[in-house]
């Protein structure tokens, strides 16, 4: 099968867009004229001053054609290496010429390898993390209430996408599988019996009797014809009406009686007789296994019942409604509650120095771990851009940044070979 290879690509523009590339090339080709017309200059002195030699003029003109023959050569050799760097001289392919483009993986490898071990080593990471001191720079700036609210903002802004992205059933789904199905699997029994026996042990429930022995007291004494009724009800049939109305009142007075002493009488038999069923049921609900059993018989009842069940599959469209609301309004509870939370953490981090050490700390263990396990998959983004780039837009996009600054390499080296070959004729004619 024919192997694939990757597209070629070009690097991408440098910050400016177009107009700021033609800016740089327009800059380029000024100083190669500036430039080159140092090596004409030097042309134009070296045939003069030859003629002029010839002609019999005095000898320092050789002084002055030995400084422009210099020039000359030291002006072709450095427009020869600036050249070879990006292609070949004159279309000549010599050997070592167009490095950039004929060495351009190499360079990106090389580039690679020297961030991998000069950048991105845990040692200089967490020296450098040291020094920057990111805890207190970031507390500073979260103490400042318009940065606090930035962050919120862009908190709220997450938060919506994050909350809009997701699909109601599936998040329906992950929460009847974590949340409901756990609190369905476990055994209610235990934990309700041990949450009961400390409410019983606290006495925090003798509000709530005292609320049913008031209900009980009211009903029993608004309900007097009702509890005649169920006297006559129950007497036999051949008793006398008056018999059953003189026995329903005595019945009536003595539930009443009873309900109200209930009521009043807080050590009542009744009521520690109560406690001590709610207790030993509590007791049950841990270890009996019959009580036990039937708690779970009612967890199940509870659970499948249709309310129930819409409860559980609405429950997260509400929560959702309500994140997003909260998230969208400024002045929401949510969004003051994490300013201010947000805050709070700035001025800690500035005066907290046990939580700046260990917030620093943090962050030069997480970048230390990163540098440590996978700088060689960062550097690998450098390789790997830098084979994928066109090999001759590559090397025209580097001369466009460098190549000004390259152009005064030739115009150096025509005046730096003018003055070594001054030098070397003058010593030759002092010599010889």
């Amino acid at each position: 099968m024919e192997q694939l290879t990757p597209a070629k690509v070009t690097p991408a523009d440098p910050p400016g867009g177009a107009a700021g590339e033609e800016e740089k090339r327009r800059a380029l080709r000024k100083m190669k004229l500036v430039a080159l017309s140092f090596l004409l200059g030097a042309t134009l002195v070296f045939l003069l001053t030859s003629w002029a030699q010839a002609s019999g003029w005095p000898g320092w003109v050789g002084y002055v054609r030995a400084a422009a023959e210099a020039g000359m050569v030291g002006a072709l050799a450095d427009w020869f290496a600036v050249t070879a760097l990006f292609r070949h001289p004159l279309r000549l392919k010599i050997p070592h010429t167009a490095i950039i483009p004929n060495k351009k993986d190499a360079l990106g490898s090389s580039l690679g390898d020297f961030v991998g071990s000069n950048f991105l080593s845990e040692e200089v990471v967490r020296d450098k993390l040291k020094r920057v001191e990111i805890a207190r720079r970031l507390g500073g700036w979260l103490a400042e209430p318009d940065n606090a609210e930035r962050v919120t903002s862009e908190l709220a802004t997450a938060v919506r996408a994050a909350v809009k992205v997701l699909r109601d059933e599936d998040i329906q789904a992950i929460m009847e599988q974590a949340v409901a199905r756990r609190i369905i699997d476990k055994p209610w029994g235990p934990p309700l019996g041990k949450i009961l026996q400390g409410v019983f042990a606290d006495g925090a429930h003798h509000k709530l009797v005292d609320l049913m022995c008031d209900r009980a007291y009211e009903w029993v004494r608004d309900n007097h014809t009702t509890m005649l009724r169920v006297v006559s009800d129950r007497a036999p049939s051949w008793s006398p009406k008056f018999v059953d109305e003189m026995l329903a009142d005595k019945v009536y007075g003595e539930v009443l009686s009873f309900v109200w002493a209930v009521k009043t009488d807080v050590n009542h038999p009744m009521r520690l007789a109560l406690d001590k069923f709610l207790g030993e049921f509590a007791q049950d609900l841990q270890t009996n296994p019959d009580v036990m059993a039937r708690a779970e018989q009612v967890k199940g009842q509870i659970v499948h019942h249709e309310e129930v069940q819409r409860l559980i599959g609405s429950a997260w469209s509400t929560a959702k409604e309500m994140l997003l609301t909260a998230a969208e309004d400024p002045s929401s509870e949510l969004r003051r509650r994490v300013r201010l939370g947000l805050t709070s953490l700035g001025q800690r981090l500035i005066t907290d120095d046990q939580l700046r050490a260990k917030a620093d700390g943090w962050v030069e263990g997480a970048a230390a771990y990163l540098v440590k396990n996978y700088s060689r998959e960062i550097t690998t983004i450098i390789t790997d851009t830098v084979e994928r780039w066109d090999a001759e837009e590559t090397s025209r996009k580097i001369e466009l940044q460098v190549g000004r600054d390259l152009q005064f390499i030739r115009i150096n080296g025509t005046v730096v070979g003018a003055l070594a070959g001054l030098v070397i004729y003058a010593v030759a004619e002092l010599l010889f």
